[in-house]
């Protein structure tokens, strides 16, 4: 028998806590994520922040909604509770994937920037020897062909993306070096297929 003094009791309640009430379960965020963790892992908070090497209090603030945990120590605490979370699309439904970690990369090993679409333009050259038919170019070429070393671009100006994606449609990720590699060689041919042929004598 509930206690009708206490505010647990509905009793006691105004129409809008009934009607707010009546109107769940809502989601619980962040806080009800850490919550459910606890439940899965079935431990205190303070046996939590000692499997996670952090104080109770962290945890106690990680649940009321004040702080929130670090990603790394958010998946840290699903693998510990054998939870994976999946990405969905709130138009389609569809699965969204987080960016490949194999993608190409700058020749200093920086990341291309995310929000740009990479394409394969030739075989690396130094930009020194773009604008020239030297000796020097044609060497640096062939290394980088069979280096299997693609020479990467992308558009910066969102006029000339919607004109790419227009004509090369929307690719969801970065394509790793292989991939990139495939298409320089793919352009070899087709220059290879274009160029005149040699007239007989």
């Amino acid at each position: 028998m509930s206690d009708a003094t206490t505010w647990d009791c509905l009793a006691n309640w105004t129409e809008a806590e009934r009607e707010w009430w009546w109107m769940g379960p809502f989601g619980g965020g962040v806080p009800g994520l850490v919550r459910r963790i606890r439940r899965i892992l079935d431990v205190s908070q303070r046996g939590l922040a000692q499997i996670l090497d952090v104080s109770q209090s962290v945890v106690a603030r990680w649940e009321t909604g004040r702080t929130s945990p670090r990603v790394a120590v958010l998946e840290r605490m699903l693998r510990l509770a054998g939870v994976e979370v999946t990405l969905r699309d709130a138009d389609t439904g569809k699965e969204v994937r987080p960016m490949r970690a194999d993608g190409a990369r700058k020749h200093g090993g920086s990341r291309f920037p995310a929000h740009t679409d990479l394409r394969a333009t030739g075989w690396w050259v130094p930009k020194a020897l773009l604008c020239m038919t030297s000796v020097d170019y044609f060497v640096q070429r062939d290394l980088s062909r069979e280096a299997r070393d693609p020479y990467i671009a992308y558009r910066t100006s969102s006029r000339h993306k919607r004109v790419e994606r227009a004509i090369y449609g929307t690719p969801d990720d970065h394509p790793a070096v292989h991939q990139l590699a495939a298409e320089a060689e793919h352009l070899d041919e087709l220059r290879e297929a274009w160029r005149p042929v040699p007239r007989a004598a």
